[in-house]
């Protein structure tokens, strides 16, 4: 009997060890969220983290600002991001390839909205001019009127998305049939305090007729040294990714709630109703590098500042 007690206990204390081991040896890894559109996909990963469900140790930070998000990066503050994809360029080029991009995370979230009905497609904007937000929106906007040979003037007086937004819903831009072009969910917001505001051109869709390739606004990225020192944490990390974009897109509702939850968005309504209209996805390997190139390649044709100045090599595309 004392045998078979000693051996009870003996197995006891080995699977209490197993299950330490196992808690000790989850790793450490902190992550910057973008609010908005762009973080929208980590929201239950950051519930699962919460609980303890989640297979790393992460450290959620939300923030407001790209450029704070790229400051964390060049100071080592952070292992892993969800950013533009043009910042995830410029960043590589800055550290001299001390970042890759594990997967895109959003498609495009770009419309171009008008205070009227008269633009029924891209040839529509001829002459025309369009209020854009500066930097991402006006360079995808400048490429696609490019390719397509439009003479139209873009005028980015309304910088941040958010102050053209305001302009367009409360009617500081009265013009008759004034046309802006605003990102998911800015789109639901401001057509929820103009009702004659309407949706009459998807930028990801006219991307796609001008370049056969996907417009990609918004990725994941990880510092290349974290990646090296802890390849099983940042597979952990994709893997729990993956599903929680999943769960995005299968479970709105619930989803919307826990964006607000986590700081990403403050609106719970708004962020249900644009969640479908965000294109958040989850893209990697080969057919990331593929979407990718192409964008960096457009970028760098209309802005090559806006990417750091020059196109990233083959090492800035994560393979496993």
């Amino acid at each position: 009997m004392k045998k078979i007690l000693s051996l009870i206990l003996v197995l006891l204390f080995s699977l209490s060890f197993i299950v330490s081991c196992d808690n000790s040896e989850k790793a450490d890894v902190k992550v910057a969220v973008l609010s908005g559109t762009t973080g929208f996909g980590m929201a239950h990963l950051m519930e699962q983290n919460l609980n303890g469900a989640s297979n790393n140790n992460y450290n959620f930070s939300v923030e407001t600002k790209p450029d704070d998000v790229k400051a964390q990066i060049l100071n080592n503050s952070i292992d892993i991001a969800a950013v533009p994809t043009n910042l995830a360029s410029a960043l590589y080029n800055a550290t001299k390839g001390g970042v890759k991009v594990l997967a895109i995370n959003t498609l495009g979230v770009l419309y171009a909205v008008e205070n009227g009905n008269t633009v029924k497609t891209i040839k529509d904007l001829e002459g025309k001019t369009i209020y854009c937000p500066a930097q991402n929106p006006e360079f995808v906007l400048k490429h696609i009127i490019n390719k397509n040979k439009i003479n139209a003037t873009i005028d980015t007086t309304f910088s941040d998305p958010a102050d053209l937004r305001t302009a367009i819903a409360s009617g500081e831009l009265k013009d008759e049939n004034v046309i802006a072009v605003l990102p998911e969910p800015m789109v639901t917001i401001a057509k929820s305090a103009n009702k004659s505001l309407n949706v009459v051109l998807d930028l990801t869709e006219e991307w796609g007729k001008v370049e056969n390739k996907d417009l990609v606004q918004g990725c994941v990225i990880v510092r290349s040294e974290f990646l090296q020192s802890n390849p099983d944490a940042v597979e952990a990390f994709l893997d729990e990714y993956k599903s929680s974009i999943e769960y995005l897109n299968e479970n709105v509702d619930d989803a919307a709630k826990l964006i607000v939850k986590h700081g990403i968005f403050a609106k719970e309504a708004v962020a249900k109703a644009a969640i479908p209209n965000c294109n958040v996805t989850y893209m990697d390997g080969t057919q990331m590098k593929d979407a990718m190139s192409g964008f960096l390649s457009a970028m760098f044709s209309v802005a090559p500042k806006s990417i750091g100045g020059k196109l990233p090599e083959d090492d800035f595309y994560y393979s496993k």
